[in-house]
């Protein structure tokens, strides 16, 4: 059972759920699993399938099937208004559950016509929060650094075979799926993007720079950009600002989902491990609780650095800096532990045998945090 499982059966009861992240991160697994909770009185429908596809639109089903699961509906160029006219016919005899591989909450012309009709869900890859039966925190630890956190070859815990799935999960991606939803067509182009903010993890991104080494617009670098984010391939970390008149302003940091694409050393598979764990938390929390969370960075014009920055509802709650060795206290987060006053301050180091605190500031290894501090 996947973490979301619970929160998903229970809204269903109430509204459609929407379910979206990544491209294999189990999104179809954990769809069937729900379905498999309404024995003969629910239907499944994938629009990649034709049969599934033809049959979905000429609505194929019994009205005894309690549950209609849609996945990757979003590919159905009019699927907002389709599914709008349907549940609000059918919503007293059917729940809905939509999942997909792109963005399913973006609003594009128009605004949003499915607003209050549903509740949205971001299903992310295993991460130390969520370790499957039968593997122990310090072997999942170490698989993360080097195969990711993609159910498949996690569970596999093959190199090689990681290698390949990895492979052909980019090409998908960057060669189907964004081809297809945004009409990017210099395809090549895009991939070598892609390799180089793989190659830039953990350090902020100047897209105008980015564009002049490819030879394209500043515009096509934004554009391509928000779309593999989009796709849930990665997630920007943007600089936090307020009440900071010192503080850099506009350079994001780029981190994936799968820490097996970052192509760098292992401080920066380290940092991305930690992000998007942290990316994890937050999500759930703002899909289970209704609080906004951001995830941001911090550095000021001294070259001053906190690596991240928790913040609930505008208010900073977390500082916390990641060091692969180093367990000796950063400057940078003894200044602004100072500074901002933050609920908690942290450095993770990836492995430490004694944790300590220090003025506030608590120091341990990632196990550590996890187990003080679960999602």
């Amino acid at each position: 059972m996947r973490y979301l499982t619970p929160y998903i059966q229970k809204d269903l009861q109430k509204k459609m759920v929407f379910l979206g992240g990544p491209r294999q991160v189990g999104k179809t697994t954990l769809a069937q699993s729900i379905l498999a909770a309404y024995p003969e009185q629910g239907v499944y429908f994938n629009w990649d399938y034709d049969e599934d596809r033809q049959a979905l639109l000429q609505k194929k089903w019994l009205s005894s099937d309690r549950l209609l699961v849609f996945d990757e509906l979003h590919k159905y160029t009019r699927w907002k208004p389709w599914l709008k006219g349907l549940y609000d016919i059918l919503k007293e005899r059917h729940s809905f559950f939509v999942t997909g591989s792109a963005r399913l909450n973006i609003y594009k012309k128009g605004g949003d016509s499915l607003l209050g009709r549903y509740h949205y869900w971001r299903l992310h890859p295993f991460t130390l929060d969520e370790i499957p039966d039968g593997i122990a925190p310090e072997q999942a630890r170490d698989r993360f650094m080097t195969l990711g956190g993609f159910p498949e070859p996690f569970l596999a815990n093959d190199p090689t075979q990681a290698r390949r799935w990895r492979r052909e999960r980019f090409d998908r991606v960057l060669r189907e799926d964004i081809r297809d939803l945004e009409k990017i067509h210099n395809i090549a182009t895009l991939i070598l993007f892609t390799d180089l903010l793989r190659q830039r993890v953990s350090s902020s991104i100047v897209l105008s720079s980015l564009a002049k080494d490819l030879h394209i617009s500043p515009n096509s670098a934004k554009q391509w950009l928000s779309s593999l984010e989009s796709m849930y391939l990665l997630f920007r970390v943007n600089p936090y600002t307020k009440n900071l008149p010192r503080a850099v302003q506009k350079p994001p940091k780029i981190y994936f989902f799968d820490n097996g694409d970052v192509m760098g050393d292992q401080g920066a598979v380290f940092e991305n491990l930690v992000a998007a764990t942290l990316l994890k938390r937050l999500h759930f929390w703002e899909d289970r609780d209704g609080f906004r969370y951001e995830l941001c960075y911090l550095r000021d014009k001294e070259g001053r650095e906190v690596d991240f920055v928790v913040v609930k509802e505008g208010q900073v709650e977390e500082l916390i800096e990641v060091k692969f060795h180093d367990e000796s206290i950063s400057r940078s987060l003894r200044y602004y532990h100072e500074r901002l006053q933050p609920k908690r301050s942290f450095q993770i180091v990836y492995h430490l045998p004694r944790p300590y605190e220090n003025c506030g500031i608590q120091v341990m290894d990632i196990l550590s945090y996890i187990q003080r501090f679960p999602m």
